[in-house]
């Protein structure tokens, strides 16, 4: 998902998008300044403490305002992180990250197809059933052409998914049907490897078809134009400020939630007030910069690590009418920069890993991890070979000057330390101008779908476990593929790899996959994130996730104090 995409998505941004992904990025530091506090959005419950146990309620922090919880539109990390909390699938991850039952409590897959029996016991949150006839619903909606999901892609293993969502077939010729209420029949378009990772994901989640037509439109615009089905309901939600998720007393398995409310009472993506509200005792988690992670050590707070799965880059526009379609320059621009700097001496927290490959190193391959398998190209700077590169550009395009370069990025402290040191790079090494367009997420995304930029600095993360959740990424009918990158080789690639049922064959388009990405630079790894961040020592049970929401505070829980 684009990380924030990203979207992350993975939020599925996953736009990690989008969680896409740089909005919900790692942080980068910025002095503290009289004027941060005036800028911090705050519920007025957000005065209380992280804390309340009293409550049985903890207060978290989102790094941005969620732009679209209707779950058949939604591409980015930060609605995926609350949807999460909100909706169930069919399947779950549970706090192993194993797959097990959801709305789902049986459930058979073969070459065919799958067959779902849904619990007797779900409800939405006004009471009513969860019905197999929510998720048929919800299905074609995805796929429904005017309804422009840019996740649509991810339903084509169930039969007639493409034609339909390309106008070819009405809506009920998907394959999916409900046997009753409580059978769901799926048929796949072809024999699919991993299609119960897919069920988990939040383009999959049911929806009501009345209640959905009675919002006319407006569907998950506000906390009271949605139903819920998941651990929380949205109790209120005052826009770019706060959202109150309650304990949903509908939900079919309260033994697994201990919480009774989790207050998103901040909205921030600053990277001292998040640690000054952490240090006030406002919020139970805060990520760390490299300037902060030295105030954690000083206060001997516990520091955890995680690698989210997420792969930051570059993404070039390859629509006719921009320059970066042209080859040579974006061999230029790709060997004129070197993520080892980018990582070790400008973004310097801990974790991080210089990209490499459109593939993280947290896949796995055939029997041990792809990149182990399939080692990604070898990258080094080469300034020589980059000037040329640039000069056969520009003879190419037939440009005496190259006209400055819109580099389309989120307004928050990691975009704007990245994209201010490409602009530097590029100058430098390069002589080409840069033109840093700065967006909020929201708008950011906007710009990204219509191709209103030249380069993006965006993100993807894991939408399920698999490998192929990276490597359809720029398939020409993808539509987060923003950049709109076309290839038949790299499609034919793709169809291998959604085909396929044997590993061996699987591993072998992906390295083809990643060759193509590297030769024709499509993009420019610059990181695989990681995350240093502290926890309230009174609240056990919160989990990071590659995969599914992450932050996810389903499981999460408060110890008695002392």
């Amino acid at each position: 998902m684009a990380s924030n995409t990203i979207s992350s998505t993975g939020l599925a941004v996953r736009q990690l998008g989008l969680f896409a992904f740089a909005a919900v990025a790692g942080l980068a530091a910025l002095m503290w300044g009289p004027n941060l506090l005036a800028n911090l959005t705050a519920s007025a419950s957000g005065a209380n403490s992280a804390v309340d146990a009293a409550n049985n309620a903890i207060t978290v922090l989102l790094r941005e305002e969620p732009p679209q919880l209707d779950s058949t539109r939604s591409t980015d990390q930060v609605s995926g992180v609350v949807l999460g909390h909100v909706m169930e699938g069919l399947l779950r991850y549970d706090e192993n990250n194993a797959l097990v039952p959801g709305m789902a409590e049986s459930w058979r897959i073969d070459t065919e197809g799958a067959l779902f029996q849904l619990r007797e016991d779900a409800r939405w949150s006004d009471g009513q059933p969860v019905t197999a006839h929510d998720f048929v619903f919800a299905w074609r909606l995805v796929l429904d052409p005017d309804n422009a999901s840019e996740y649509a892609f991810i339903l084509y293993p169930v039969k007639n998914a493409e034609a339909v969502n390309q106008g070819l077939l009405p809506g009920d010729a998907l394959g999916v049907r409900a046997l009753d209420d409580r059978t769901l029949e799926v048929d796949f378009e072809r024999p699919i490897a991993f299609f119960d990772k897919l069920t988990a994901f939040s383009t999959y989640l049911p929806m009501r078809q009345d209640f959905y037509e009675a919002m006319n439109g407006g569907y998950g615009a506000d906390a009271d134009t949605m139903l819920y089905n998941g651990p929380f309901v949205i109790a209120n939600w005052v826009h770019g400020q706060s959202l109150d998720m309650r304990r949903n007393l509908y939900y079919w398995n309260q033994e697994r939630i201990r919480l009774d409310r989790i207050n998103v009472g901040y909205v921030t993506s600053d990277a001292n007030t998040s640690l000054n509200l952490f240090k006030d005792d406002k919020i139970v988690l805060t990520s760390l910069t490299p300037e902060n992670l030295t105030n954690a050590l000083e206060q001997r707070w516990q520091i955890h690590r995680f690698m989210d799965g997420s792969l930051f880059f570059l993404e070039f526009n390859h629509r006719p009418n921009r320059l970066t379609r042209n080859l040579n320059l974006r061999k230029a621009l790709y060997l004129a920069q070197d993520p080892n700097e980018l990582v070790y001496k400008v973004i310097k927290l801990p974790g991080y890993l210089p990209g490499a490959s459109l593939f993280p190193i947290f896949l796995d391959g055939e029997q041990g991890k792809f990149r182990d398998e399939h080692p990604a190209p070898t990258h080094r700077m080469d300034l020589d070979a980059a000037r040329r590169h640039l000069a056969l550009a520009k003879a190419e395009l037939d440009l005496e000057e190259f006209p400055p370069l819109v580099v389309l990025t989120g307004d928050n402290p990691v975009s704007n330390v990245q994209s201010e040191y490409f602009q530097a790079v590029f100058k430098k090494n390069l002589g080409l101008d840069i033109k840093i367009d700065r967006q909020i997420f929201k708008q950011r995304l906007a710009k990204m779908t219509s191709g209103d930029f030249d380069i993006v600095l965006a993100g993807w993360g894991p939408d399920y476990n698999d490998a192929l959740t990276f490597g359809d990424l720029f398939a020409s009918w993808n539509l987060n593929n923003r950049g709109r990158y076309s290839n038949p080789a790299y499609d034919e690639q793709v169809r291998i790899a959604q085909n396929a049922l044997d590993g061996k064959t699987r591993m072998a388009a992906f390295a083809e996959i990643q060759r193509i990405v590297h030769e024709d630079v499509v993009i420019i790894p610059s990181y695989e994130r990681g995350v240093a961040y502290v926890t309230h020592p009174r609240v056990q049970g919160i989990l990071r996730r590659v995969v599914g929401a992450d932050t996810d505070y389903t499981n999460a829980y408060i110890v008695p104090e002392g």
